[in-house]
């Protein structure tokens, strides 16, 4: 089904719910959760990158995690050089990156009900950088790309914190 049928066929649901009058469904949840990692499956949703795809030395991995009370967790973990592969066909000096994105996934997720997007993380002290792509509706002849959004993100060391933008 297309995007814009997705779209349509949402509206007309919507605009039934209204005419039924059942309002509390047009209601968004408080909370809508896009990614949660709790079950092996969420893996296959993430790519794994690093500069070894350039001649680097760099590794990253993800993992889904139990703890001792049965809550799940998605552990990132890299490795960091600055060396690179001698010999390599890419004409690079130095390394030094690994990183994990979401794969791509049909249809759309509806967020217009809300304003903040926030990510429960825990981390070793670092900055990081968070980019969100959207999908661009107002495209110019031979321009497809997609909007992106970025932010530091700033987690503390050891304890679990929220970030919200």
């Amino acid at each position: 089904m297309s995007r814009l049928r997705k779209l349509f066929q949402a509206s007309v649901d919507a605009t039934k719910r209204v005419i039924s009058g059942n309002l509390d469904d047009l209601m968004p949840p408080p909370e809508r959760y896009i990614f949660s990692f709790n079950s092996k499956q969420e893996l296959s949703k993430w790519h794994l990158y690093s500069d070894s795809e350039f001649g680097g030395l760099s590794s990253a991995s993800l993992q889904i995690t139990e703890s001792e009370n049965g809550v799940t967790s998605g552990i990132f973990s890299g490795n960091l050089s600055l060396d690179v592969t001698e010999g390599s066909k890419w004409n690079i000096r130095r390394g030094g990156f690994c990183g994990m994105r979401s794969k791509k996934f049909d249809g759309f997720i509806d967020l217009d009900s809300y304003d903040t997007i926030a990510m429960k993380l825990k981390g070793d002290g670092r900055c990081y950088i968070s980019t969100i792509y959207t999908e661009n509706w107002v495209n110019s002849p031979g321009q497809m790309e997609d909007n992106s959004w970025q932010a530091f993100v700033y987690v503390p060391k050891g304890n679990w914190f929220i970030a919200k933008d």
